[in-house]
């Protein structure tokens, strides 16, 4: 398999690193992440402009990418830069509504792509510990349509976005993967809650609660009661965007740190001339290599279906999990107190690659996930083999 990136995607990590480096810089990035808003308007639309969510959706959806890769590159970019626009929900709300959705929803990716709407993804909620098909939120129909009851938790910019998708259950127990439906929801519809927060890492997310929300019969995206495999398909690109946005991230801890070791002097050397201190940043090289690694293949894999495709994103989100946390302690700690101060950019890009590590499952959850799916592929080979042989 050719890993190596098409002339397009090439031109289109250049294009959007330049802007980064030119118009996102760290002190502008940082007043942004602290706003108000927690993200720039102005910037969002200026980086749709670029093209970066046409990325995200092949041409029947109004894009000009839609492969996992592409999703890789514009991340990788993202991560480098640590930027707070909401990309990874317009990214899975997109790509729910080109799998499922009707002409007229599919209409919404058009408006994605060009900037003039913001989308979240409401599916999470408190008590859900990751597991995609734990839904409790209920929708029950009615003469007009629906009615909508429950809460969401970590709604990425969930007060600012103009539609939410929605997972609401609409028959069986809380766990159940069947009965999950999903609804294109407008934030200003009567009965919707919201209250923002800041995150840690910079931005703002919110919790959303519904309480007696009507909605129409045509907020309903696919089939009533078949949404988990859309949930899971969308949420199987958000994990390679987080994977390639964690490894941009840990490549720039790495550069800070490099940089640090060959300038920062004691008893007049350098103190990357210190055997100790090049051992562990050698070390720490591999394991970025070992992260890098994993997300390609994600990024390899997303397009498919089946248990390789989820074992795949699951090793990637495994270990991005537990090798951006190591980056981000070994590069602070080689700075030495400095590393913790705010002043530091690399501080931050610490914070956002442990917290990487806790959207859409840490990485104790997709390691029993890949165990779990593991056994399940052992268990369908030997029913296979004793079938052939019968």
């Amino acid at each position: 398999m050719d890993f190596q990136h098409t002339e397009d995607r090439r031109m289109l990590a250049d294009s959007l690193n330049r802007f980064i480096s030119e118009q996102y810089g760290f002190d502008i990035r940082d007043r942004i992440a602290k706003s108000a808003e927690g993200f720039s308007r102005d910037m969002w639309q200026r980086f749709c402009e670029l093209g970066i969510v046409g990325a995200f959706f092949d041409e029947s959806s109004g894009g000009f990418g839609g492969a996992g890769f592409d999703v890789a590159v514009v991340f990788e970019a993202l991560g480098r830069g640590l930027v707070v626009e909401p990309f990874l929900d317009a990214l899975m709300v997109g790509q729910a509504l080109a799998r499922s959705g009707n002409d007229g929803q599919r209409e919404i990716i058009g408006r994605l792509i060009d900037g003039s709407e913001i989308a979240a993804f409401a599916h999470d909620e408190p008590g859900s510990h990751y597991e995609l098909s734990r839904v409790m939120t209920r929708a029950v129909r009615n003469s007009d349509g629906w009615e909508l009851n429950g809460a969401k938790g970590v709604v990425q910019q969930g007060e600012h976005a103009d539609v939410l998708l929605v997972s609401a259950r609409t028959s069986g127990d809380d766990d159940d993967g069947t009965g999950i439906s999903l609804f294109i929801v407008p934030r200003d519809s009567a009965g919707v809650q919201v209250r923002g927060y800041r995150k840690i890492d910079g931005g703002r997310a919110a919790e959303v609660i519904f309480k007696n929300v009507k909605l129409g019969a045509d907020s309903l995206v696919g089939e009533e009661g078949g949404g988990l495999e859309t949930v899971v398909h969308a949420v199987g690109y958000g994990l390679v965007a987080l994977a390639s946005e964690a490894v941009g991230a840990m490549d720039v801890a790495k550069e800070h740190t490099l940089e640090y070791l060959r300038t920062r002097k004691q008893f007049d050397v350098p103190i990357g001339t210190f055997q100790a201190l090049q051992h562990r940043m050698a070390d720490l090289l591999l394991e970025i290599e070992q992260a890098r690694s994993a997300a390609i293949n994600a990024a390899a894999s997303v397009g498919a279906s089946g248990n390789d495709r989820e074992k795949a994103l699951s090793a990637a989100k495994y270990s991005v999990g537990h090798i951006g946390a190591r980056v981000a302690e070994e590069a602070i700690q080689l700075h030495g107190g400095i590393g913790m101060t705010w002043e530091l950019p690399l501080s931050h890009f610490a914070k956002r690659l442990v917290m990487i590590d806790h959207q859409l499952g840490d990485e104790d959850h997709h390691l029993a996930r890949y165990i779990q799916i593991g056994r399940a592929s052992s268990v369908q080979a030997l029913a296979a083999e004793a079938t052939a042989s019968e």
